[in-house]
């Protein structure tokens, strides 16, 4: 506030000055001259103090629209300055993620190769055991077979000597030969005790 009044007391002595001086040289001059020269003075003089009043109420007025601009400028990149460090925070956190990212997957393909051999061995286990599973089920099943194939043979082969002693014999014995046997029989019995 003392600086403004000091400007305008300082354009008041410079106005007054120059016009004192216009006036002294226009008393001087007494000719058109001096009267167009004290016109141009007076219009010099005029202008000095329109000036002023424009620097006084651009001096007044003005700093605190700058110092609010200034303020709000400065708030601007303070924001602007918190932003960029965040972002760069962000920007770092997810170049980190990226390269634990590959590592990761590294270990989930390394993780996935030994789950998938484990995998593989246990389906040859597996499948191992179903063969001899399957083998000894099939085995079992052709000695049952075997077996069956055996009685069957054995009924078979005594079904034919059976028929075979039946049609032998149909063809040995003849009446006669019956009657002697019937006879030979009877007389058996006949000589054991009852």
């Amino acid at each position: 506030m003392t600086r403004n009044r000091f400007v305008l007391v300082s354009a008041g002595v410079v106005v007054v000055s120059l016009f004192l001086a216009v006036c002294l040289r226009a008393a001087d001059e007494a000719d058109h001259a001096a009267v167009g020269r004290a016109t141009e003075i007076f219009k010099w003089i005029n202008f000095s103090i329109v000036a002023g009043v424009i620097v006084w109420v651009f001096g007044k007025l003005l700093p605190p629209v700058f110092r609010k601009k200034a303020d709000a400028i400065s708030s601007a990149i303070k924001n602007a300055a918190s932003a960029k460090a965040a972002a760069d925070a962000e920007l770092r956190e997810a170049e980190a993620k990226l390269a634990n990212l590959e590592k990761e997957v590294a270990e989930l393909r390394a993780s996935l190769e030994r789950e998938s051999a484990a995998e593989l061995q246990r389906l040859r286990a597996a499948t191992e055991t179903d063969a001899q599973k399957i083998a000894a089920a099939a085995k079992t099943e052709i000695e049952a077979a075997e077996r069956a194939a055996r009685l069957e043979l054995k009924a078979l082969a005594a079904h034919l000597a059976v028929d075979g002693a039946e049609t032998l014999l149909a063809m040995q014995l003849t009446p006669k030969t019956q009657e002697s046997l019937i006879s030979n029989f009877v007389n058996s019995l006949e000589g054991r005790p009852n």
